[in-house]
């Protein structure tokens, strides 16, 4: 778990047993993750903590939440030395077969022209269909 550990130092989180492991369930998946479904892997997690552990690694920008319009957020890991800035934003896609939502880190976001007077905070785009696991 050295890796797992340096990845929480790095975002200034202090390691303890439930961040070692959510971090270490994050590094393996290929997806996604919703906080019920995490829940699922961890047999004895307290639900509680699990949610200050995902609020956590929200706020040190280790994570990044999905809204895929399914009404149910998802958690992915950020890249390295991401901040979460709108220019930092990726795609995402959104499996409609098996329900799976992915990072589209090498799809760039096209450039949008907003008001002036209006200021960007986030952007979310989802594109829909099928993976290339259903397709």
């Amino acid at each position: 778990m050295k890796n797992e550990e340096n990845i929480l130092q790095q975002r200034n989180i202090k390691p303890t047993a439930m961040r070692l492991l959510v971090v270490e369930k994050l590094l393996k998946q290929q997806y996604a993750i919703s906080h019920k479904e995490l829940a699922e892997q961890f047999e004895n997690a307290d639900n509680v903590t699990l949610f200050r552990t995902l609020k956590t690694f929200l706020e040190h920008k280790l994570i990044h939440t999905i809204e895929d319009g399914t009404g149910v957020a998802k958690y992915a890991l950020c890249q390295s030395g991401c901040s979460c800035k709108p220019s930092e934003q990726h795609t995402h896609f959104h499996c409609s077969q098996c329900q799976r939502t992915f990072c589209l880190t090498d799809t760039e976001i096209p450039n949008i022209n907003i008001p002036l007077n209006f200021k960007l905070e986030g952007i979310n785009l989802v594109l829909k269909g099928r993976c290339d696991r259903c397709n």
